[in-house]
């Protein structure tokens, strides 16, 4: 059970007006989890392993500010502990994830870890070698009908000859290959934006994965994988829109459960949703599976709706 004192306050709900891949990756995961999230935007405690991965994202955004001669491993351990002492500064609840650490060992032990996952990028990127032309790059588009997509890329390079390669580090480890596909939608989902935003098609999709022993995975898209992309996240607002406006929103069990913050709410395990804090449409649409197109859909069946 989380303290109450680790939990940021709770914010006004709102409809989503916008899609990011992480959220349409929880709606696809399992649709009350979007709607507490996004709609009811209950507060969640925060997570040591999150934790540890942005204040990792941070010390390689900034270890670009210096240049290629000093990007070595040692100048990024030290950008560590100032990158987890400016997030404790800006959010204070993080101290709660090391309760009682009188000492300070379990901290350190923290960071330890968290240097193993910035020794672990050497052995797979040169940072010598590399020019990004951005870091941490925010990037939207409207989609029709009346979406906003939008997220944040970690890493934009752009070769001499133009080509333009996406990257995105995960500290977690490299998935299996039945995941590969679910993983690299992400990747597309910001190919997409960029070309829809750019006019350019991304030479080369990267996942830089810093957990286990490392992995790079690469995957170079073409035009007609992001319009199946975009046909996809079509489909998957017109599904949230529907569900928006029914209040509509089912618990689907699935292996990232017992990691859930709001397990204590989910029916699937007992417990209660709180009440639906938006206006219901009625009547309520029935709804009808929508099979899946291609091979990697992460999205797996959709389902849409029809006016009963």
């Amino acid at each position: 059970m989380h303290q109450t004192d680790t939990v940021p306050p709770a914010r006004p709900a709102a409809a989503p007006t916008g899609l990011s891949p992480s959220r349409a990756g929880d709606f696809m995961t399992c649709p009350l989890l979007y709607r507490l999230r996004v709609i009811d935007r209950l507060p969640e405690p925060p997570s040591a392993a999150a934790t540890r991965g942005t204040v990792v994202h941070a010390v390689l955004e900034r270890l670009f500010d210096h240049p290629p001669g000093e990007r070595t491993a040692e100048l990024a351990r030290s950008l560590l502990r100032p990158q987890w002492e400016r997030m404790l500064g800006e959010r204070p609840e993080l101290a709660q994830l090391f309760p009682g650490d009188e000492d300070g060992s379990a901290l350190a032990g923290w960071l330890g870890d968290a240097e193993k996952l910035v020794d672990r990028w050497f052995g797979l990127e040169d940072p010598t070698r590399l020019h990004p032309v951005e870091r941490e790059l925010y990037v939207e588009t409207p989609l029709e009908p009346g979406v906003l997509l939008r997220g944040y890329i970690d890493r934009v390079d752009v070769a001499p000859t133009g080509e333009v390669r996406l990257v995105d580090y995960k500290t977690g480890r490299a998935p299996s290959r039945d995941f590969e596909g679910k993983a690299m939608f992400q990747m597309k989902f910001y190919a997409l934006v960029v070309w829809r935003w750019k006019g350019v098609v991304p030479r080369r999709l990267q996942l830089v994965y810093l957990g286990g022993g490392g992995d790079v995975v690469t995957y170079d898209p073409d035009e007609a994988d992001l319009l199946s992309v975009e046909r996809k996240l079509r489909a998957l607002w017109e599904t949230i829109s529907r569900a928006v406006a029914t209040g509509d929103f089912p618990a689907t069990r699935n292996r990232l459960c017992d990691w859930c913050d709001h397990k204590a709410r989910c029916p699937e395990f007992g417990g209660t949703p709180p009440p639906y804090p938006l206006p219901v449409q009625v009547p309520v649409p029935v709804p009808v599976p929508v099979q899946r197109t291609t091979d990697d859909d992460p999205t797996g069946d959709l389902m849409v709706s029809k006016e009963s």
